[in-house]
């Protein structure tokens, strides 16, 4: 008989006024983890804002300037000083719930140190994944396919983006936050903030074979 000890991946919650989103990171994005947990734990994303959300893509949060920023003020530039290096694989895609991060136009396709999105989506057909298939030279593996055709996403980002988690619980509140009234740059028309973002302290269970 053998006895195994189990710990869960890491988990950060963020408590909005629609309620809370539960978020597992990926261990083999190691950077892109790391970084989301310091940052966690220094409290840097209370209060901040969704910035930018659009229904069917994405919403997006993280920029600093957000915290006191004034009604209309243009935001989404805000950032750390210093980037982290891409992490993208094939196997994480953007699949509806993936959390990604942002970043700009670097030729390494570096990551904000801080602005992340996650991913609300659509569906798509076999033809709109071929066509995103050959602009994009990427293959979408039938697993992937199916997901994107029955669950929905934005297939559009895969290779563009590191992706270094999943929303585990709490879409519904991510759709009504991407449903929210916006103006012409995509920002809420009433700020929608991050509460509180916290760990989720890691359970342990005991396996006996």
């Amino acid at each position: 008989m053998m006895l195994h000890t189990f710990a869960q991946k890491t988990k950060v919650e963020i408590e909005t006024e629609y309620g809370k989103i539960v978020m597992m990171l990926y261990d083999n994005t190691p950077k892109h983890r790391d970084n989301m947990i310091k940052l966690v734990k220094e409290h840097f994303y209370d209060s901040t804002i969704f910035h930018r959300v659009i229904p069917q893509f994405v919403i997006q949060g993280g920029d600093p300037d957000s915290k006191h920023a004034k009604a209309g003020q243009m935001l989404g530039d805000g950032d750390l000083k210093y980037k982290i290096p891409a992490e993208i694989n094939d196997t994480y895609y953007h699949k509806r719930g993936a959390v990604g991060m942002a970043r700009d136009n670097n030729p390494e396709k570096a990551s904000s140190a801080c602005q992340f999105y996650i991913v609300v989506g659509k569906k798509f057909t076999d033809a709109e994944l071929d066509k995103i298939s050959q602009h994009s030279g990427r293959k979408f593996t039938a697993e992937q396919r199916e997901v994107y055709k029955t669950q929905g996403g934005t297939p559009h980002l895969d290779g563009g983006y590191t992706v270094f988690g999943e929303v585990l619980e709490g879409m519904d509140v991510v759709d009504k936050i991407a449903n929210e009234p916006r103006d012409a740059h995509d920002r809420p028309n009433k700020d929608i903030r991050m509460i509180k973002v916290r760990l989720v302290k890691k359970k342990k269970f005991l396996g006996i074979f």
